[in-house]
This record gives structure tokens, sequence and C-alpha cells, in this order.
């Protein structure tokens, strides 16, 4: 199995005015995959993002990236990194054509070389029509495209993608997301910090949860929403049948979720469990207005991972 291509390792980092962004952070991502990192605002990641690329020094811990230190070697970390940002860093003034071709210069590229892959990224960006147009002309979806463009014409071994489809339209969205599984298939390591949980279900190959600079899980998609636990009914009543409702499940462990106002039941056998509620509901003469059998998704992972610490004091993250 090849090492990991990136490893943070007790990471630390507090700002000057009191802010912990990240407190004892240990990550490890495997080479060549899509890594999801998850988080609300201010949980951390675009922190880890800025030292990982070398933007920002660590106050404490270890930050390796392709095999190099990010404190000795930097600038070996800055020849095989490619960072798109949140918000697209891109010449107005400039066409399309001429901000990627300009990134690929500033990485060292020949005039021709550079133009030929500006060339070829335009067309696999399905903007060649556009690539000769300004780019104040150009939609923020358009715009995205260009600046994770010029991130990719170096071939980074590891690109950073921080919140790359953010205000961006569904078509352009997918656009993307075609163009990372792409990425990812020639090799390229991607770390993807999103605040959309079904962008990280459709790319990320692995999923680390943060919040207050700490780590609160990581694996699988498929680990995250096992470890949430298993299949849930969900039942809609109204409000003044749910008390006679939740006596009548009482069997199948019944809880009251106050914010959605619906009740929720454990489903460990699926659709017998399903079978069950409705026969006990029907004893006691209680119709449901909707009911739904359905597992965890990504977003009862974030929910009650993000909820629970929440409640546990701690420094803002940024």
């Amino acid at each position: 199995m090849d090492d990991p291509i990136i490893t943070a390792d007790a990471v630390t980092k507090q700002f000057r005015d009191g802010t912990r962004a990240l407190d004892g952070l240990t990550v490890t991502i495997p080479t060549g995959t899509v890594y999801g990192l998850l988080g609300p605002n201010g949980a951390g990641k675009t922190t880890l993002i800025r030292i990982l690329a070398t933007l920002l020094r660590p106050d404490s811990g270890t930050v390796r990236v392709a095999g190099h230190d990010v404190l000795r070697h930097p600038a070996r970390v800055r020849e095989r990194i490619g960072l798109a940002g949140q918000f697209a860093a891109v010449d107005d003034h400039l066409t399309g054509r001429e901000n990627i071709a300009m990134i690929g210069r500033l990485y060292g590229l020949s005039r021709r070389e550079a133009a030929r892959r500006a060339a070829d990224i335009v067309d696999r960006i399905r903007l060649a029509d556009a690539a000769d147009r300004q780019v104040k002309t150009y939609s923020g979806g358009m715009r995205r495209r260009i600046d994770l463009a010029a991130s990719i014409i170096g071939r980074p071994q590891v690109l950073f993608l921080d919140e790359p489809t953010t205000g961006v339209d569904p078509a352009s969205r997918q656009d993307l997301w075609h163009l990372v599984r792409d990425l990812a298939a020639e090799g390229t390591t991607v770390l993807l910090t999103t605040q959309y949980l079904d962008e990280a279900d459709q790319l990320a190959d692995r999923i680390a949860v943060i919040d207050h600079g700490r780590l609160l899980t990581e694996g699988t998609a498929t680990e995250l929403k096992d470890r949430t636990g298993g299949a849930v009914v969900e039942l809609d009543l109204p409000a003044q049948q749910q008390p006679a409702a939740l006596r009548a499940l009482e069997p199948l462990a019944p809880r009251h979720d106050r914010e959605r106002n619906r009740i929720m039941l454990p489903a460990p056998d699926g659709a017998l469990t399903l079978r069950h509620a409705l026969r006990l509901l029907d004893h006691a003469g209680i119709t449901p207005t909707d009911i739904a059998l359905h597992r965890p998704t990504l977003d009862d992972v974030f929910l009650t991972l993000t909820r629970h610490t929440a409640r546990e004091p701690a420094g803002r993250a940024a």
C-alpha cells in the first residue's frame, strides 16, 4: 500500500484574537483518492487547507504533503500542489485561456507548453467557445471552472478544492464534478472541502467530519452512515395524536424529533419494523399523514455529530 500523500499530526493553530482554529487535528489522506472534509462554518476547514498549501504556519504539529514537510520544504510542496480557493482568483481583463496559460507560466512551463495545456484544459471544462472572451463577461459558474482549470495546469499531485461549487448553478456543478472524477481517475489526490453533503457523498472516497478544529469521525460515506445508526422509520401525525402514538409505539422505542415534529423509530429489521409500527398504530386507531423508511444520510451524520459538539465549550474556529 502506498504511503499517505498527506499527513497532519496533532496540528494546532490559534490566531491573535484568541480564535482556536485547529485543536490537535490529525488526518491521514491516502494517495490517489478524493478526500472530503466536512464541517460547519468556522470548523477549521479553510485553515487546514491554508496550512497544507503553505499559506499559513501551524503553531504546533507536523504536516507533510507529497513527501515534504510544509515548514522545512515549502517550495517543494508548492511544486506538487494546486489550489482553488473559495473565491475565483482570476484576472477579469484577461481571457479565460490567458488566465490558465498565465498560471502555467508561473509553474515554469514554456510559453508553447502553457498554451498547449491551456487549449487542452478549456476543452475538458467545456469552455472552448468562451475561452477567448474576457473573464469579466463570464458567469459565476464559468469563473469557477476557469479557476479550477488554472489550478490543474501544472498537473499537481495534490489538488486542494475549498468549497469549489458554492454559488454555482446545477449544470456547472455537474461539470465540475465530472472534472474532479476525471482528475482522480488520472491519479491526482483531491482534498475537497464542502458544505454540500450530497457533493461529498457523490465524490469522496473517504470523508472526515471536523468541528471546533477537531476530528469528529472519519471513514467512507457508508461507514459514517452505519455509525450514526441503522435504518429509521419516520412518522408524521397530527399534533393531538402524537402522545397516543408514542404510547402505542412504545415496544419499538420511539422518540419525538421536536425540531421536525416527527416520531422516529429505529428500524433494525427494515420493512418488518415498518409493518409492525403500522399494525400498532392501526390497533390504536391512529393513521399517520406520512410515513417513510430510510437509511441514515450524510445529513444525519453531520447533524448528529455537530449538534453534539455544539454543546461542548470551545473557542471559535475559522
